[in-house]
């Protein structure tokens, strides 16, 4: 059993569950001046937004336009577009960059809109961050995590909380790089939470990086946790000792409660005797070992996302947030797995296609009564291949090809599928015909399933 997997599936889930937790956002008091005009209008709807996206699909920013944004507030409050602008200002280093009129012009925009308190105002709102990361660090000691809270508002000295520093050897006040532009350019692909491996000479990191994001400024900081892989692999996987330490600080407790966390039917499986959940995913997911095993496999995606970001991101950002609601209920009410998480949409594994189906039905109800956004959703019945934490094979393919050819709120199957579920009562399908999905040799034909009542 791999204590990397472990620690990282743990941990994970905690900071996700911890950082989705937080709520609560502050506006500032409106300073005086002159009537706002397009008050409500946010500023990455002006053509000046200081933001660009080079042909490598990198975000860069945009001095010049910066600079035109700055003269425009100047002559026309807004008073949300332009607390925004500081917040970029500050972010992007204006103050040690720019030429002297060009600062100047910033400064009295500043002033004007009460720059001071959009900075005191953001260190307030990310207090609990603070606490959140604080405190959940210290539930790990001594495992090679390390998990830090930037406030991106101030990236020179972003660091502002951390703990298990020893990891990395940085401490608060440590600047972030060019983390705010990398988290631009994700979003700008779609992506939010992502987990990637970092190399530094003979050092190598699992990094999980959560951004945060509010409604009045954008993005303002970002929880991550860093993982020394080495440590786990080679300090504490082949050392019984070290590796006995380890889950003795891992699974660490302060004092005993009597309280029940399981569903109904885990409650009755512990009290017959069941010790654990046994996720076969970690016992597969070391040594390159695969597992292969015949699935339905369910691939949704939101519809065009990338625009609803461009329009507005508050609203994306909901909207993603109850997408993955909607879909871990659904799929863990039908006996489902979710597979992977892709920030605009889930891949997820049933073995019974009608529990595929009747959880694909239930996400399509639960987001047309939500009303802001449409799925596309696509199943098949094919083999999956489980290896190094990862999923792929025909089976996904499949799913994936079909689910883009879907028509926006529908649920598009195989033949295969279909067959499966044809003379189940309650299910309503409408042939598309054969289609010719895209690396699919032959044509396949496909069925729109009705969402039910």
């Amino acid at each position: 059993m791999d204590p990397l997997a472990i620690a990282l599936g743990l941990a994970t889930i905690v900071v996700v569950g911890a950082v989705a937790y937080v709520a609560g956002t502050r506006r500032a008091a409106t300073p005086g001046g002159a009537a706002e005009t397009h008050p409500e209008q946010r500023l990455e709807e002006y053509d000046f937004y200081p933001f660009v996206v080079n042909l490598d699909g990198h975000v860069e920013f945009s001095a010049e336009a910066f600079d035109r944004a700055v003269e425009h507030f100047l002559g026309n409050r807004n008073e949300r577009a332009a607390r925004e602008l500081i917040v970029i200002g500050e972010q992007n280093l204006v103050r040690d960059t720019f030429a002297t009129d060009e600062l100047s012009r910033y400064k009295d925009l500043y002033a004007r809109y009460d720059g001071d308190s959009v900075i005191s105002d953001n260190e307030l709102f990310l207090e609990n961050y603070r606490r959140i990361v604080n405190q959940l660090g210290r539930s790990f000691p001594n495992t090679g995590i390390e998990i830090l809270l930037h406030n991106l508002v101030n990236p020179s000295r972003s660091l502002v909380a951390i703990e298990n520093g020893e990891v990395t050897g940085r401490s608060v006040g440590s600047g972030a790089t060019n983390l705010v532009l990398d988290l631009k350019t994700r979003r700008q692909r779609g992506e939010d939470k992502v987990n990637y491996e970092l190399n530094i000479g003979s050092r190598q990191f699992k990094c999980t990086t959560i951004p945060i994001f509010r409604p009045e400024y954008g993005l303002v900081g970002a929880v991550c946790m860093n993982v020394d892989t080495h440590f786990m692999r080679e300090g504490v996987k082949n050392d019984v000792e070290r590796l006995e330490a380890f889950f003795d600080n891992l699974l660490r407790t302060d004092f005993q409660l009597d309280e029940n966390i399981l569903s109904k039917d885990e409650y009755q499986s512990a009290l017959a005797g069941k010790r654990h959940y046994l996720d076969e995913a970690i016992r597969s997911g070391g040594g390159g070992a695969e597992e292969r095993q015949l699935a339905a496999i369910v691939f949704s995606d939101i519809v065009d996302f990338t625009a609803l970001m461009g329009q507005d991101e508050a609203q994306a950002l909901a909207v993603t947030e109850a997408n993955r609601r909607i879909h871990r209920s659904a799929i863990g009410d039908h006996r489902g797995r979710l597979l992977k998480d892709l920030g605009d949409g889930f891949l997820a594994s049933f073995t019974s296609v009608s529990n595929a189906v009747a959880s694909a039905q239930e996400i399509q109800r639960q987001v047309a009564a939500d009303g802001r956004y449409q799925l596309r959703i696509g199943i098949h019945l094919g083999e999956v291949i489980a290896t190094d934490g990862d999923v792929r094979g025909d089976g996904v393919n499949i799913a994936s090809r079909i689910e883009g050819v879907t028509p926006p709120g529908g649920i598009g199957v195989s033949e295969v599928v279909y067959a499966n579920i044809k003379n189940k009562g309650g299910v309503t399908a409408t042939s598309l015909g054969e289609r010719q999905l895209k690396n699919v040799a032959e044509p396949m034909t496909l069925y729109t399933i009705d969402r039910g009542p």
